[in-house]
C-alpha cells in the first residue's frame, strides 16, 4: 500500500507492506484522517515515546510508523476469530486503540498499529463503531478530536454557579466550548492569540473571545462575572463572583503556569494540553490560592461514543473547524502547515 511514513524524524510517502489483520481485528481502507497536534508532538518528541512504559505509544526511529488516529474508514477484510458483525463496505470509526497480542497500542503511534495516513490499517472489531450518517467522511473523522474536549467538559461538571474560561482554541478547546454549550453552561469565554481561531470559537458556541496580547483573559472573566445580569443569573451578590473553571487546551510550556498565577482563588483547572517537554509550575501560588488542577487523559469510551453520535447525527456542526483536504503525497507539507497556529483547525488527509 501507499502511506505517508514516519522514520527517523521525517515523513515521506512511499509503498510499504499491507497490514494483515490478526485475531479479532478488521482490515479497513482509510477514507479520511485528520492531522492532529499530537501527531506533531509524537514525531517531534521521540523521547516521549521512549519514556512511555505502558507500551501503548512507541517511537522507534529505526522502523516505519504510519501516523493518523482521527479517521473514518471502510471495512474491507476480517481477521481470524472475528464475529463479522459489520458488513464489508461499511463505514466505521473507533477509539484509536488497537488490541494486539502484545497489548493495547495507540493507532498511529506504534509500528504494529498503523494509522490513517496510509491506504489501509487495522481496527479492533469490538471497538469499531458503524457510521450511521450521510455526512462526508471528512466530517466524520473529526469526531475523535471532538471526543477529547467533549470528555473534559463532561468530567468538569461545570455548575450553574460557575463560569468557564477556555484557553486555546484548537480542536480540543473548540470541542470543550461546543460541549459546554450543549450542556447549557454559559457564558463561555474563549482565549486565543489568533483572530481566525477566535472567530471559529464564536462559531462553535463561545459567548466572548479575548486576544491575550491585548487584554488579560482573567480580567475579562472578572468583568463578565461581575455584570449585573450574570450576578443575578447565578445568585451571587454584587461583591461576589461565580466559581471559575479554566480549561487549558494549549500544550505549550508556560501556559498552565500563567493560569495558576492569573486565575481567581479556588479556581478549578482542567489541563488537557500537556506539553511533551514538561512544565514548571508555581506550586506555592497554587497552594495559597487553593487551586484544584486535574490533568486530562483521553476520552472514556462512553464520552467517545457520545461525541461520535453528536458529529454523525449533525447535532454538533464541526464544519467551522475544517480546512482543506490533501492526498498522501501532500502529507509531509500538510504536517508542516498544521504547525501554523493561524491555519485551519483541521487539515484532512484523503488517502484515496
Amino acid at each position: 500500500m501507499r502511506a505517508a511514513v514516519l522514520r527517523a524524524g521525517a515523513v515521506e510517502t512511499r509503498v510499504i507492506g499491507d497490514p494483515v489483520p490478526g485475531p479479532g481485528q478488521l482490515l479497513v481502507r482509510a477514507l479520511a484522517c485528520g492531522i492532529c497536534a499530537s501527531d506533531l508532538h509524537f514525531m517531534d518528541h521521540p523521547e516521549a515515546g521512549a519514556e512511555d512504559d505502558s507500551g501503548m505509544s512507541t517511537y522507534d526511529q529505526d522502523v516505519d510508523i504510519v501516523m493518523g488516529h482521527e479517521y473514518c474508514a471502510e471495512v474491507v477484510g476480517y481477521g481470524p476469530g472475528t464475529e463479522r458483525r459489520i458488513p464489508l463496505g461499511t463505514r466505521v470509526s473507533s477509539l484509536p486503540v488497537l488490541t494486539t497480542p502484545g497489548g493495547r497500542k495507540i493507532i498511529g503511534q506504534n509500528p504494529e498499529s498503523p494509522g490513517g495516513f496510509g491506504e489501509y490499517f487495522l481496527l479492533t472489531e469490538a471497538a469499531a463503531r458503524t457510521v450511521v450518517s450521510d455526512l462526508p467522511s471528512e466530517v466524520v473523522c473529526v469526531a475523535d478530536a471532538i471526543a477529547v474536549g467533549w470528555s473534559a467538559a463532561a468530567r468538569a461538571r461545570v455548575t450553574t454557579r460557575e463560569m468557564a474560561l477556555v484557553v486555546g482554541c484548537g480542536a480540543i478547546g473548540l470541542s470543550v466550548i461546543a460541549h459546554l454549550r450543549h450542556l447549557g453552561r454559559g457564558p463561555v469565554i474563549a482565549v486565543d492569540f489568533m483572530a481566525s481561531r477566535r472567530e471559529t470559537a464564536l462559531a462553535m458556541g463561545a459567548d466572548a473571545v479575548v486576544d491575550p496580547a491585548e487584554a488579560s483573559p482573567f480580567q475579562a472573566w472578572r468583568d463578565l462575572a461581575r455584570a449585573p445580569a450574570e450576578s443575578a443569573a447565578r445568585g451571587v451578590g454584587a461583591a461576589g463572583l461565580p466559581g471559575c473553571v479554566v480549561f487549558e487546551c494549549v500544550g505549550v510550556p508556560g501556559v498552565l503556569d500563567s493560569i495558576i498565577r492569573g486565575c481567581e482563588r479556588g479556581t478549578r483547572i482542567f489541563s488537557v494540553g500537556g506539553p511533551p517537554e514538561g512544565e514548571r509550575l508555581h506550586t506555592l501560588t497554587a497552594k495559597r490560592k487553593g487551586l484544584n488542577i486535574q490533568f486530562g487523559g483521553g476520552p472514556s469510551p462512553v464520552h467517545w461514543d457520545e461525541a461520535f453520535d453528536a458529529v454523525c447525527s449533525g447535532s454538533l456542526d464541526v464544519t467551522p473547524m475544517l480546512g482543506r483536504t490533501v492526498a498522501l503525497d501532500d502529507v509531509p507539507a500538510a504536517l508542516d502547515a498544521a504547525r501554523d497556529a493561524d491555519g485551519p483547525v483541521r487539515i484532512v488527509v484523503v488517502p484515496g
